[in-house]
């Protein structure tokens, strides 16, 4: 992973997309994180490779999606092949077997734009994808779920774009780690192999740590977010949210991975200790998932 800045990679991203796509963007992930929490300082930064980019609404998602992957590719940028699935498909390729669109710009390989699109509307299925046919092959633009959460209410940028906002990041990466699944991710973190829950669970508490007294505030907004998307079955996403919580908090191993993967990425800047993650922990439980789970019983 590298360290950028995130108001220049945002900027550089805004001024290589057609200025039309620009309001359909989402930006998710560590680079809106950073954008939220470093932006205005240069002397802070994220470590990241893929800007995470959501193509919304989900009909008009593919349109977008070749308006901005073309643009980039007549201007250079190439699309990031290494990995199981990186070279494009053709049409006789099955949608689930197509490579995502990442392009890397063409005067640096060390971060890539990576596209994405929201899911249908309450969706909680595993990853979809739509076909993209661009003029370099055959691309898969990918939804997951709780996708619709990370892009609730984002936040307009001065560049034009979108970027998520920290507790709809946080909500989303709850619910879909429920448990710490014993399955790992399939690139080393400073040659560690690393579970895929106790990465997401562990950006749940740098975000956590990072916002402060901001977080007592989560719990009004996790609610407002869950009646919205998921009317239905808001209540029991409610008081599922805290369990993969949990299951950390009991498990030393776990919480000291997602301590290290945090310094490796949105604590980069800021490094902690496992017991001072593990005090962040108890403290998201108090201020947000529990009254969270106090609104679903009511």
């Amino acid at each position: 992973m590298s360290n950028v800045s995130p108001s220049l990679i945002l900027a550089k991203v805004a001024g290589s997309v057609p200025p039309e796509c620009l309001p359909n963007i989402i930006i998710i992930g560590s680079l809106a994180a950073g954008y939220h929490f470093f932006g205005q300082d240069k002397d802070l930064y994220v470590r990241t490779k893929d800007i995470d980019s959501v193509l919304r609404p989900r009909n008009t998602a593919v349109k977008s999606a070749e308006a901005v992957a073309e643009k980039l590719i007549g201007a250079g940028w190439e699309q990031k092949e290494d990995g199981n699935h990186g070279k494009p498909g053709n049409q006789d390729t099955p949608d689930d077997k197509l490579p995502a669109v990442r392009l890397h710009p063409p005067d640096t390989k060390d971060w890539f734009i990576e596209l994405l699109t929201e899911p249908s509307p309450g969706d909680q299925g595993d990853r979809r994808w739509l076909r993209v046919k661009l003029s370099t092959g055959h691309f898969g633009l990918p939804s997951f779920s709780f996708l619709s959460i990370i892009t609730y209410k984002p936040v307009l940028t001065p560049f034009g774009l979108f970027c998520a906002r920290p507790e709809m990041m946080a909500l989303a990466n709850l619910l879909e780690h429920p448990t710490i699944r014993p399955e790992r991710m399939s690139g080393l973190i400073e040659s560690r192999a690393i579970k895929r829950s106790n990465k997401d669970l562990g950006r749940v508490l740098a975000l956590a740590r990072l916002s402060g007294e901001k977080m007592e505030a989560w719990s009004e907004e996790w609610a407002e977010a869950l009646a919205n998307i998921f009317p239905r079955k808001w209540k029991s996403l409610a008081l599922e949210a805290g369990a993969g919580l949990r299951a950390m908090q009991a498990s030393s191993d776990d919480l000291e991975e997602a301590a290290f993967t945090c310094n490796n990425g949105l604590l980069a800047s800021r490094p902690v200790t496992t017991e001072q993650l593990g005090i962040t922990l108890q403290r998201l439980l108090i201020d947000a998932i529990e009254p969270l789970a106090a609104k679903a019983k009511e």
